[in-house]
Formats: structure tokens, C-alpha cells, sequence
């Protein structure tokens, strides 16, 4: 703070895109229609992001001049996008020109390291929980509306799991010694069915189970944009969060003029039926 008490002004490091190694390079190295030159281009990140500068330590206003906060956003993008660690991601942005260009670093520049991107991450989970995810995810809902994609009036509900980063085995052995897991909370669920053998050798279907979450979403029809997300536990069934995904499709508008919901015929075992269910109609 300022000795008047107004805040100081917020510093990043220089991107380095102005400079010879920055745009004018890269506009030349990467193909026009590649996917990261597409996504960054679609929108404005750094207005995306600025918020975030509160998770770093004094707020980019005094230390360290840290990166922009859309550098280690975009990053752990990247992490997600490509199935890579934070280490991994590391190394993808210091050699990907692609990568550096998604990331407006100059291809003299080093990318944030895997240290940096976890201490973000953690700040910003631990600061909001998954709030600033889902504000960013509403924002980009509303610019894709704003760029002129039309939905459609039927929304369709339905979730995927995603697997707990963890050893199962060795974190069954924690909770026996009395020691907490790693993952507290992930748990067990159930997606589906898997044909097995028995010890007879006869086929029979069974629960196909996961430890991990999972992921509910409504999707737009016509236009195939997801609009509306929750993450819940692997042990939660996906009805119950069929009121959350309208709710907050109704909030955001979408579809415009709503005309029905539906989802995949979920029973309590998380099988599903063969076809679509109509759950809920607004007039």
C-alpha cells in the first residue's frame, strides 16, 4: 500500500511479445490454424485472469515481479489439456514454440516452473475453492454467446468420472495405519457395467467401479457447448445434480429461450437407459 493507503499498482514481467523473439517470430513459426494459436486468440486471457494476482504473495504488488497470472492459468490448461504434470508442462512450455505462443512468452523466455504452478494452484484453490474456476468457466459461456453461437432449446445432462491422482493401494494403507489419504476427497463410485468371468469361467455383468469424481454437466444440444458444470465425490449419483445444472443454466440464460432438459435414463446403480428421458420442461 501507498502511504495514502491506495493500493500500489500491480507488476508482471514484460512478456516479451513486442520484442523481435516474441510476436514477430512466432506469428511466422506457428501454423495459423493451429489449436493454440485458435485458443488464444478466442479470448482475452489476460482480462480472464487479472483477479488472480491475489494469490500471489503481496498481490503483484510488492517481492518478486511475478508472470502475468494468465501465464501459470494457461499453463495448468495446458496440464489438462495434454494430460501432462506440472513437471511435464514445465518442460512442454520451454519447448513447444506452440506453447509459447498460447502463452505470450517470447521464445527467449523460460515458462514458469512446476514449483510456481503448484504454489499457484494450491493458492488458488485454498483461497476460493472452486469458485474461481467456476466464475472464469461462466465468463467464457458468456463471450462465446457474445460472439454470436446460437444455442439451441434442449440441454442435455449427463456426467463423466475422471481417476484420483493416487496410488488406491497405498493410501488403503494410510487410512489403516490411522494416516489420512491424499486424496480426501475422492471416493469410490460406480459408471457402468463390464462383462466378467467367474471363477466357473461363466460371463457375467458387474458394477464397473472407479475411485476418483466425477463430473456433471449440461451440454447445449444444438451448438454442443457445455454450460453448466459441478464436480462432485466418485460416490454421487448423477439425478441428484440434475436441479444444480438447470439452476445455473437458468441463471446464465441458456438456452435463451429454454425449452427442455434431458438426460441419459440414469438409474441409482449409474447404469443408464437406452434412450433420452425428458426431466424438466420451462414454459
Amino acid at each position: 500500500m501507498k502511504s495514502g493507503g491506495e493500493p500500489m499498482p500491480q507488476r508482471f514481467r514484460p512478456s516479451g511479445r513486442r520484442s523481435f523473439w516474441g510476436d514477430a517470430y512466432l506469428e511466422l513459426a506457428v501454423a495459423r490454424n493451429h489449436f493454440l494459436r485458435r485458443l488464444k486468440d478466442v479470448l482475452d486471457w489476460e482480462a480472464l485472469t487479472e483477479d488472480l494476482a491475489d494469490c500471489y504473495k503481496g498481490g503483484a504488488e510488492y517481492g518478486p515481479v511475478p508472470y502475468h497470472p494468465a501465464v501459470p492459468f494457461k499453463m495448468l490448461l495446458l496440464a489438462y489439456l495434454y494430460n501432462l504434470s506440472e513437471r511435464q508442462v514445465e518442460q512442454f512450455a520451454n519447448e513447444s514454440l506452440p506453447a509459447r505462443y498460447f502463452l505470450g512468452l517470447g521464445a527467449h523466455q523460460g515458462a514458469p516452473d512446476h514449483s510456481t504452478l503448484s504454489v499457484f494452484r494450491e493458492r488458488i484453490i485454498k483461497k476460493t475453492g472452486v469458485v474461481a474456476f467456476e466464475e472464469r468457466f461462466r465468463a467464457i459461456v458468456r463471450v462465446a454467446q457474445e460472439a454470436g453461437i446460437v444455442l439451441g432449446h434442449i440441454q442435455v445432462v449427463d456426467a463423466t468420472h475422471s481417476l484420483a491422482n493416487v496410488d488406491v493401494k497405498k493410501d488403503e494403507e494410510r487410512r489403516g495405519r490411522g494416516t489420512p489419504p491424499r486424496d480426501n476427497d475422492a471416493a469410490w463410485g460406480s459408471k457402468g457395467k463390464q462383462r466378467t468371468k467367474t471363477v466357473d469361467g461363466k460371463s457375467v455383468l458387474t458394477n464397473k467401479f472407479f475411485y476418483g469424481y466425477k463430473a456433471h454437466f449440461s451440454v447445449n444440444a444444438d451448438s454442443r457447448l457445455i454450460t453448466a458444470v459441478v464436480a462432485t465425490a466418485g460416490n454421487d449419483t448423477d439425478g441428484k445434480q440434475f436441479g444444480k445444472l438447470v439452476a445455473k443454466d437458468v441463471a446464465l440464460a441458456t438456452p435463451p429461450k429454454a425449452g427442455a432438459w434431458a438426460s441419459p435414463g440414469a438409474r441409482g446403480d449409474g447404469s443408464k437407459g437406452r434412450s433420452l428421458r425428458w426431466r424438466q420442461r420451462l414454459r
